[in-house]
């Protein structure tokens, strides 16, 4: 099973705008919504701050400035969701297999991942790794994939996540996406999960029942 990180496991949202917003206004670009900040909150900046009209110079000045003060904090000031460390232990106990599946610099999620007390519920912790060229969730379940050995055509593999960018990332790989509310989606956003759920109990009842596997198996 793979999980995202930001606003799935951990509530990353006001950290990551807070430096986000003032990374903007370093590289001289105009100062987003607070809506548009929250809606950067998972999806690569890279594609998404052009979307907001930032140039390609004032993105790639934003990401640096940012990196420089996210990054040193991030593991020491993100949060998880309450009941996200009993819900891991549990999925472990039914015989699940975790992996976080992030569009984060790889490293960068290793760290928050292990700051947040997770580091031993997950048996790869995978995200983007720019110099590689493994930008946008699509590779990076790629590479999640791929790393432990998972065939979607052979293998039941399920993908838990907050945004449509997990849903279209994992359905590339014919990897079924299980929505959960309490993430950064605006209305309707998670339309092509096969099931959105509204809490952290109503996840683990998904996840431990037979209805989400048998639909994530080859053979359904």
């Amino acid at each position: 099973m793979l999980l995202d990180l930001d606003g799935t496991l951990v509530d990353s949202a006001a950290l990551i705008t807070e430096h986000l917003a003032a990374a903007i206004a370093a590289a001289g670009a105009p100062a987003p919504h607070p809506a548009q900040l929250r809606g950067l909150v998972g999806p690569p900046f890279e594609t998404a701050l052009p979307e907001l009209g930032l140039t390609a110079e004032q993105t790639t000045a934003t990401i640096a400035a940012y990196r420089g003060t996210y990054d040193a904090v991030a593991a020491t000031h993100t949060p998880l969701y309450p009941g996200v460390p009993a819900l891991l232990d549990d999925l472990r106990d039914a015989g699940l297999r975790l992996a976080v599946a992030t569009s984060k610099p790889e490293h960068l999620a290793r760290r928050i991942v292990d700051g947040v007390g997770l580091g031993g519920a997950f048996a790869l912790v995978g995200g983007a790794d720019h110099p590689a060229g493994r930008m946008g969730k699509a590779r990076v379940v790629e590479s999640v994939l791929a790393r432990l050995a998972l065939d979607p055509a052979r293998d039941a593999v399920v993908m838990v996540g907050d945004r449509h960018h997990d849903v279209d990332g994992a359905a590339a790989h014919g990897v079924p996406t299980i929505g959960v509310a309490w993430g950064y989606a605006e209305p309707g956003e998670l339309a092509r999960a096969v099931v959105v759920v509204p809490d952290i109990d109503a996840l683990r009842t998904v996840l431990t029942g037979d209805d989400i596997w048998s639909a994530a198996s080859p053979a359904a």
